[in-house]
Parts: structure tokens; C-alpha cells; sequence
């Protein structure tokens, strides 16, 4: 696939795509949405995760952010209009990123297992006896990994924007966005201002090496040996316009998790669920009742 589209094309894509704004979404406080969204912090796992809280409804319901994303830079939309009656939403902020530090996000080959574990602990020390997952980016793969893992815990599970294993295309995307001097200034400066220049910059680095450790192992693997463990109700969301990342993605996902259903949106870009937020938090709901 890399070789017959060339890499240089592919890092055009890769850095159009951030020209476009549409890698990391630019940050609006979920406190704007008014005084139903609840900020705070909770010890889990040898670290304090901060997390947003609003509604009062019964399905519990966490959103788990992308690379270098949290709750509030991520999930606005979702926050503000996401069923309160129906849904009691979360959305974190996992460890190293947004206001989860310290510690100083790191890389270790496990470390979405470990997000895994970290999100699944926090909903359990928030006394959620049973939660769905939203989970868009590297949040899609944590949320694939935990609803493998922990398959009497997770209810249902919506992701968008994920990947099982990183092909040679995928390496070259990823080199594309490692210096954060070529990404527009529309998309960085809210995430400067987030982290500051040189934790942004620095992470966004360790990222892409993070993230390049899997291209070392069998088959790229990052989780494709654990989705025929997924159990719950799953559905799959694919933008046709996703530079970032490719149909087939979502297409062995759909093909390797029982039961799944694939939705494609057919102007959908990475950040469909911000872009086209009315339609995907309709598709969301609509699935998760």
C-alpha cells in the first residue's frame, strides 16, 4: 500500500491533514457548556487522573481521548450534548496528558494496556458498577483492549478513528507530524497552551516513537490478537475522508470483532465526531440504548 501510493504523498496527506486541523482538535473548555460539567481528580493506580463528569442517567458512559488529547480538548460537543437524562458521560484525561500529570506522559510498549486498566480502575473507583466506551484515536484502542480484557465490565463500545496494527503507510503518517513546528498554528497553539511549547513538543515526539514500537512486532500487531475476545455490542465509525487513518483499518476491526457494526460517513475526517458532532452523537445514542 505504501509503496504503490509513495510516501511523499502520503506525508502531503499526513501534514494537509494537520494544515486542516483535523488531527487534534482545537481546545474549548467544557466549562463553557455551563455549570452541569464537574471537574476533579482521583488517585488510581499510583497516579491522579482527572476526569469531567455531567449527567444523571443510569448508562454510564466514558469518552477516551487521542493522542496528546483530554476531556475537554477532545469531547466538547459530546459533553454539552450527549443525553444528560440518559447517560452519565466521563471523560478522561489518561495519565501524562491534560491535567492527569504529573507524571510526565512515557511510552512503554504496554502503554495502552496500561490506559486500559487505568480507565476501567477509574470508573470502578467512581463506583460505576458497568460502563460503555466511546473512544476515538488511540482512545478506540484503548477501548478495544479493555472491553478484550475486561469483557463483564464493559456494556457497549463505539470507536472511530482506530487501528489493530500499524502498517508502513502508517510509519510514514506518524514521521509526518513528529515536529510540531510544520502543524498549523491553528491546531498547535491550543495545545502549546495546554502543555507548553516544550512538553508538547517532547511528547509529541515520544509518540511517534511510542507508537512506532509496534511496527517492530509480528505483523505490526497493537491488539488484533485480542479482538475476537471483544463480547460487547460494538460499533465501528469510519470517516471516508480520514487521511490519517486508512479504510482498511476499520474494515479488519469490523471483520475480527463478532457482531460489529460498521457506519460510514461519507465526508467524515478523523475528527468526524466534532465536525459532524449532531449526526455522530445521534449515531452514538441511537446505538447505545
Amino acid at each position: 500500500m505504501a509503496a504503490a501510493l509513495g510516501s511523499r504523498g502520503v506525508l502531503r496527506r499526513s501534514l494537509s491533514a494537520l494544515k486542516a486541523g483535523i488531527h487534534v482538535p482545537r481546545a474549548g473548555p467544557a466549562a463553557a457548556f455551563g455549570t452541569s460539567v464537574t471537574s476533579a481528580k482521583v488517585a488510581v493506580n499510583g497516579v491522579h487522573l482527572h476526569y469531567q463528569q455531567t449527567g444523571e442517567g443510569e448508562h454510564a458512559v466514558l469518552l477516551l481521548p487521542g493522542m496528546l488529547g483530554s476531556g475537554e480538548t477532545d469531547f466538547g460537543p459530546q459533553l454539552q450534548s450527549l443525553s444528560k437524562k440518559l447517560f452519565t458521560v466521563v471523560a478522561w484525561d489518561p495519565r501524562g496528558y491534560g491535567r492527569s500529570r504529573p507524571p510526565d506522559r512515557d511510552f512503554p510498549v504496554d502503554f495502552f494496556e496500561r490506559d486500559a486498566k487505568d480507565a476501567v480502575d477509574l470508573m470502578k473507583t467512581l463506583k460505576f458498577k458497568k460502563v460503555s466506551l466511546l473512544g476515538w484515536s488511540d482512545g478506540g484502542i484503548t477501548a478495544l483492549i479493555a472491553a478484550a480484557k475486561y469483557p463483564a465490565y464493559i456494556h457497549k463500545m463505539v470507536i472511530w478513528g482506530a487501528n489493530a496494527y500499524v502498517t508502513a503507510e502508517d510509519s510514514v503518517i506518524y514521521e509526518g507530524i513528529r515536529d510540531v513546528s510544520k502543524w498549523s498554528e491553528r491546531t498547535r497553539k491550543p495545545l502549546e497552551a495546554l502543555y507548553g511549547c516544550d512538553y508538547f513538543a517532547r511528547t509529541c515526539e515520544k509518540w511517534v516513537d511510542g507508537i512506532g514500537q509496534f511496527k517492530q512486532q509480528p505483523e505490526g500487531n497493537i491488539c488484533r490478537h485480542l479482538l475476537p475476545l471483544v463480547q460487547c455490542p460494538t460499533l465501528i465509525v469510519h470517516g471516508e475522508k480520514d487521511p490519517l487513518v486508512p479504510r482498511f483499518h476499520a474494515d479488519f476491526i469490523h471483520e475480527h470483532v463478532k457482531g460489529s457494526r460498521l457506519h460510514l460517513m461519507p465526508e467524515g475526517k478523523h475528527n468526524l465526531h466534532l465536525r459532524f458532532a449532531n449526526e455522530f452523537n445521534k449515531l452514538a445514542e441511537d446505538f447505545l440504548q
